[in-house]
């Protein structure tokens, strides 16, 4: 048996808004449903009948073919519609966090096909963990026997129900089983959300649509300076700047929010800690420290690619591979060697990771606009090239140095440890990305980091490096998303959600 829960019946809207609506009572209904239930569970009620509460879904049934409009006032975006006639749907999370990207979503659909949308509750069980609020640990307080029950009653995550055929292009539908509208369930989005709390130290309604990653402390320490400085400009952009904790600082002049209250400082960093210079809309800048090495890389990119951000950019240190190169020169790259193994089973090697025009433009202005330098000047110091990475830090060290002739063979120009994993989650994941590496090191050419030359280097370029990331973010914020979000991302039969 299970313990009812209110049912709210499938419904058609032809408006955004109301759909959106619909959407956020019946996830609050489940919500609410499993936390009153684990709350008595907790307490020790001894719960007979089973818990269960479901997702809301969205439909969507076309009886044709998508048309691109006539109209040439009508902005054709490579978002928002389905290609063939059919029904697709897809279960939902978070409307709260998710609120203006939903609404656009649907209004899309609704515009470019001109039906109505359905909304209702889901066959997709929302497992108990994804119902806590964002401050409740509330199974911390069971015993190991009372934990092990909780299968009993309640559903619990289910990974056979979160894997990624989606986004990867395998997944294939049983008979009659409507075709995705987004490349993730709400189950997986929710597993992500739980991670990137996990992983960063910060809640996910922190996270902006503008994301750099860095492999070096010595950035984030440069960003930590900088998120401060704004918060003390009563002019700056910027409202608030985030630290791992939910640590928030509040631009000066502005109050203080509830949920301010609630942050603390860790007494140790996460994993890859998480930082957030916040504007309005999400439009801000998020920094993330990956750490070294492609695993990192790919679990972090994992998690914030359900959050849909607009671009995403690896801006750290790499080894230099041309005698011509300096320490301290710019590697732009426009196409990557992958040797990170990570993802060769989700994206096949043979698949290309094409280097983007909008990013690389932005990458090539900012370096100018920031370095005060042009044209030939601006060559000098900074290379667009192939970028290898590697999964074996030691990869110097092999006999016969067959990873040198593999990198000479691909024109290889510098060497990282997850670059190419950025870059190719991005594609994987329709993420907009990029690359801009600083050479710390020529490994070929004798010259290794020491102590001193090491601190030296870190001191002249990391704050313009970090300096030219930034900017380059805001080249794209200016552009407009849907200057980012273009076809060159998808797939032939594409979902419709961005």
């Amino acid at each position: 048996m299970r313990t009812p829960i209110p049912f709210i019946a499938p419904e058609v809207f032809d408006n955004a808004d109301a759909a959106l609506a619909r959407v956020q009572a019946i996830y609050a209904q489940s919500v609410t449903h499993l936390r009153q239930a684990m709350q008595r569970f907790v307490a020790g009620e001894d719960l007979q009948d089973r818990v269960r509460a479901c997702y809301p879904y969205v439909r969507l049934d076309t009886a044709t073919d998508w048309r691109p409009p006539e109209d040439n006032e009508t902005e054709l975006l490579s978002y928002g519609f389905v290609a063939s006639a059919g029904q697709y749907a897809t279960t939902l999370t978070r409307p709260d966090l998710f609120a203006h990207y939903l609404r656009e979503q649907f209004a899309l659909l609704i515009r470019n096909h001109g039906v109505r949308l359905e909304v209702g509750t889901s066959k997709e069980p929302m497992p108990v963990h994804f119902s806590f609020a964002e401050n409740e640990h509330m199974e911390g307080e069971m015993s190991a026997a009372r934990r092990a029950r909780m299968r009993d009653v309640f559903d619990l995550p289910d990974l056979t129900a979160m894997d990624d055929s989606i986004a990867n292009g395998t997944w294939r539908g049983a008979q009659g089983q409507p075709q995705p509208l987004s490349l993730f369930t709400g189950a997986r989005t929710d597993y992500s959300l739980h991670r990137l709390r996990h992983y960063s130290g910060t809640s996910p309604a922190h996270f902006q649509n503008y994301v750099l990653f860095t492999n070096y402390q010595f950035y984030i320490d440069e960003f930590i300076a900088l998120g401060r400085a704004e918060m003390a400009k009563p002019d700056s952009p910027y409202v608030a700047f985030v630290e791992p904790g939910n640590v928030v600082t509040r631009r000066v002049g502005l109050p203080a929010e509830a949920d301010d209250a609630l942050g603390q400082t860790p007494p140790r960093l996460p994993q890859m800690p998480g930082y957030h210079l916040v504007r309005e809309g999400h439009s801000g800048i998020t920094m993330v420290n990956i750490g070294v090495g492609p695993a990192n890389a790919k679990n972090i990119t994992d998690h914030i690619a359900v959050l849909r951000p607009h671009a995403w950019l690896m801006v750290g240190h790499c080894a230099g591979l041309r005698t011509t190169q300096q320490l301290g020169d710019y590697v732009l790259a426009h196409a990557y060697v992958r040797e990170d193994h990570v993802l060769d089973e989700e994206l096949p090697l043979w698949v290309p990771i094409p280097a983007l025009a909008e990013i690389q433009v932005a990458l090539e202005k900012a370096v100018a606009d920031i370095s005060g330098c042009q044209g030939p000047e601006l060559k000098r110091f900074m290379r667009t090239g192939t970028v290898a990475s590697t999964d074996n830090r030691n990869w110097e060290l092999l006999p016969d140095n067959t990873p040198q002739r593999r990198f000479s063979q691909s024109r290889a120009v510098a060497l990282d440890m997850e670059s190419a994993t950025i870059a190719a989650n991005g594609f994987r994941f329709r993420v907009p990305y990029g690359t801009l590496l600083c050479v710390s090191d020529k490994p070929l050419h004798g010259e290794i980091k020491l102590p001193g030359m090491a601190n030296h280097f870190y001191r002249e370029r990391v704050n313009q490096h970090l300096q030219i990331g930034i900017r380059a973010l805001e080249l794209l914020r200016a552009a407009g998303p849907a200057q980012l979000h273009s076809r060159k991302l998808r797939s032939f039969a594409e979902v419709a959600f961005q």
